[in-house]
């Protein structure tokens, strides 16, 4: 296939990344003779990161509701790539419309029949153009046609009432907006990113130093958003930035190119983390007041449940009324029967804790239960797991010479062993591509002489596991020692660690094929790596391996060969560290 074709042919495949972000459209029902609602299509003029550029919008009003009958309302936009017109944005409107809410959906910046550039949620650009969508609700400005909205519940002169749901990109527009507008009454963010220079080159060892880059996502979303001007052609001059850039914000791309160059020197690097956290949650979480109900899905590589603990330790650390959902479901797929569903919301738990969060916090329903702190979906069990706090820290277990994984410091056997990596990556975890372009991912695999891995003796009762293990490391690497300090991050030792279920025939599973990567940020000192939180049960007769690989093929790997060496003795050794809320292992 000629190079062009397959570049057309991924862009076009990329649209499945939104897929999984798809909240199911409401069951088909009374509409057309007697439909519950009306829905007017609407466009907006807004300023936006230095442009005038139109919004373009639909407006779904329960019948009934006026300016002697108002509602609250319910403000939603798409995912990346995505539009108002999907089926899941769709689906929002019409779902609370059904339910008595005012809906208003739009198609997010650069997307859709919207303008301006894609500017990937940053506050001073999505978010003042939500704001400007609620300025509509509250009837201080009408929409480009004259439309104005006197129906919507207020709080007071220029307050409406309202809040907002969305999922992925339509999730972080919710905190960007409520950032720079208080009036925003209650959110509900969907698998969603808390700081994007993690979710595109994570370090799970040290934030500070540039991460390992997570390629496949990364590009399959810039191809998407770069060839939005021929999955949505518009001669809109709004959403043309340049031959070199075409629909995102010059410093998106600039991110982008540095990432896919493989070197990272320190001033480029610190303008491009300084970037990609100015349009994260992490750098304006503390002007956030509105109660936030967060929902993360345990299958998603992209956004993993890391992203969702920290936003909601910064919120509740601050007062704000916090609540957090681990459903099974996100950008890896992973959906169960029963989970979210707008077309029966009431039929789901997930359903039930977003209608009750909107009726508290949107109608004012002192009774509506808004649930636990935290919830967590539990596979082959029954319902969701609760608790008033996500669970701790709680069992050590210690990395032997061996190869084994001990409970108990005296148990450790001194050794060393060594693995080095290839030219090529020699571990799979995921093809992030795979599913944009209907290929099937192999299982996660590890090439022998290219890892380390750590075994539990089979385990005597089930263990849960909910929550991010942590492990502390130190390695041995000459060949890294001797360039690591060179300025440019790309010549610091990368590894990846992970954690595996052992089935008592051999087989084994990566759970949600996740992994955590790792740029040493010294390899003279000892560091520790937080893995990625999994919510997995261990059956008796399984064991835990920890894994420590030189590469992965979803990920950007070492500059150059080098070796490693890790050495274990009872005073002296790395320890790996398990969130358990049932059972013991060893």
């Amino acid at each position: 296939m000629p190079r062009s074709r397959k570049v057309l042919a991924l862009v076009a495949g990329a649209a499945a990344l939104a897929a999984p972000l798809a909240l199911a459209a409401p069951a088909a029902g009374a509409e057309g003779a007697a439909a519950p609602y009306t829905v007017t299509p609407l466009r907006f003029t807004v300023e936006a990161g230095g442009r005038s550029c139109a919004v373009d919008a639909d407006l779904y009003r329960p019948a009934g509701t006026d300016a002697a009958h108002p509602a609250p309302a319910v403000l939603a936009t798409n995912g990346f790539g995505g539009s108002k017109s999907d089926g899941s944005t769709a689906a929002i409107g019409k779902a609370f419309a059904e339910r008595g809410y005012v809906g208003l959906v739009y198609s997010g910046l650069g997307f859709g029949k919207s303008g301006c550039l894609i500017s990937l949620d940053d506050p001073e650009a999505d978010g003042r153009a939500a704001a400007r969508l609620v300025d509509f609700l509250a009837g201080s400005i009408a929409a480009d046609d004259g439309t104005r909205a006197d129906f919507v519940t207020r709080d007071g002169t220029g307050d409406p009432r309202v809040g907002m749901i969305g999922g992925s990109y339509g999730g972080a527009v919710q905190l960007a907006a409520a950032s720079v507008d208080p009036r925003i009454d209650a959110l509900v963010p969907l698998i969603t990113w808390n700081d994007l220079a993690y979710s595109l080159a994570p370090n799970a060892a040290d934030r500070a130093t540039p991460g390992v880059f997570k390629w496949q996502w990364a590009n399959g979303f810039y191809l998407m958003g770069e060839g939005q001007p021929l999955l949505s052609p518009s001669l809109d001059p709004s959403r043309i930035n340049s031959l070199g850039c075409l629909h995102f914000v010059t410093d998106a791309c600039d991110t982008i190119r540095l990432l896919d160059s493989g070197r990272y020197p320190a001033a480029a690097t610190e303008k491009m983390l300084a970037y990609a956290r100015s349009v994260s949650p992490v750098s304006y979480l503390d002007r956030i007041t509105a109660p936030t109900l967060i929902v993360q899905g345990q299958s998603d590589s992209l956004f993993n449940l890391n992203e969702a603990r920290a936003t909601y330790d910064r919120l509740r650390e601050r007062g704000v009324d916090t609540r957090m959902i681990w459903q099974s479901w996100g950008h890896s797929g992973g959906q169960k029967a029963g989970e979210l569903d707008l077309g029966d919301p009431e039929g789901s738990y997930v359903g039930q804790r977003v209608l009750a969060w909107f009726d508290r916090h949107l109608r004012k329903n002192a009774a509506a239960d808004t649930g636990p702190a935290f919830a967590w979906y539990r596979e082959g069990q029954s319902g969701y797991g609760t608790a008033d706090r996500v669970p701790a820290l709680s069992q050590k277990l210690y990395l032997s010479g061996d190869g084994k994984l001990v409970d108990n410091r005296t148990k450790v056997a001194r050794g060393s062993r060594q693995y080095a990596n290839w030219l090529v990556p020699t571990s799979h975890s995921e093809s992030s591509l795979a599913g944009m372009i209907g290929l099937p991912d192999p299982r996660p695999y590890d090439t022998p002489g290219t890892y380390l891995g750590w075994s539990s003796a089979p385990l005597t009762e089930p263990v849960d596991l909910v929550g991010a293990p942590r492990a502390t490391l130190r390695v041995v690497s000459p060949a890294t020692e001797r360039v690591q300090d060179s300025g440019d991050a790309a010549d610091k030792l990368v590894l990846f660690a992970k954690l595996y279920d052992v089935a008592p025939d051999g087989t084994k599973t990566l759970v949600n094929r996740l992994v955590a990567p790792v740029r040493v940020p010294d390899v003279t000192r000892s560091f520790t790596v937080e893995l990625p939180g999994i919510v997995h049960r261990y059956e008796t007769g399984h064991r835990l391996e920890f894994v420590v690989a030189a590469s992965d093929t979803a990920y950007s790997g070492n500059r150059g060969i080098k070796p490693v060496t890790v050495v274990s003795a009872p005073e002296s050794t790395g320890t790996l560290s398990l969130p358990l809320v049932q059972g013991r292992v060893g």
